[in-house]
């Protein structure tokens, strides 16, 4: 991921993501700069879409590498409320969740598209979709660090994240579409101990709900009933 795409990322997302736990869709931009337009029915927190675009054009999809970065001052944060050394997060544990997430997404998504009969390639074409994916704002309760002795953490939830995606006819390199969504992650109304296996398997609950609404967007244009 290049550094021109991050700071791309925090210009266009920057008023959006302040605004959209206070805001209404109808609070947010009608339009973008690139001319694409706020639909006002979806289940996702923002989408723009390019007027009269269409995805029935695409059977196979390019997904670039997942950029992600930790909400603001998270690992700081978490830090200074622990009681000792042991269960501090390091730089390397925020690498490695980012690294690990960054790897789900793309597993995830090509999981389902190539089950709902949608190739993720590498290469681009008349009938490739590019997806240029961000998990942004992320929050982790309760990280699973390597810490003497035994121990466990009893959470609510699994943390937070933002996906911000933008799409792309792979060809022409025109916008399609932008998509701006917060999700917390599973949260389902009960308490349970949070370790990396648990922590893995809600992220990916979460990546697989996004996952399933792009494949219903394309069996759509594609007139193809989802399941």
């Amino acid at each position: 991921m290049t550094h021109k795409f991050r700071q791309k990322i925090s210009f266009a997302l920057l008023l959006c993501i302040l605004a959209m736990p206070l805001a209404a869709k109808e609070e947010l931009p009608q339009t973008t700069k690139d001319g694409l337009v706020l639909q006002h029915h979806t289940k996702l927190g923002a989408v723009y879409l390019k007027p009269g675009a269409t995805l029935d054009a695409y059977d196979k999809v390019k997904i670039l590498d997942c950029y992600v970065a930790f909400a603001k001052d998270w690992q700081r944060n978490y830090n200074d409320e622990q009681m000792g050394l042991d269960g501090r997060v390091t730089n390397q544990d925020v690498q490695n969740m980012k690294t690990e997430l960054a790897k789900g997404f793309k597993e995830v998504f090509t999981k389902k598209l190539d089950k709902a009969g949608y190739n993720v390639v590498d290469t681009t074409g008349a009938d490739v979709l590019l997806i240029r994916p961000a998990i942004i704002n992320l929050v982790v309760t309760a990280p699973d660090v390597q810490t003497p002795g035994m121990s466990a953490t009893i959470v609510s939830s699994g943390g937070s994240m933002t996906l911000y995606a933008e799409l792309y006819d792979s060809l022409t390199s025109a916008k399609i579409a932008e998509v701006l969504d917060s999700e917390e992650v599973g949260q389902n109304g009960f308490n349970h101990i949070a370790n990396s296996v648990s922590n893995r398997a809600e992220f990916e609950d979460s990546l697989d709900a996004w996952a399933d609404i792009l494949v219903r967007r394309l069996n759509e244009a594609h007139g193809k009933p989802s399941k």
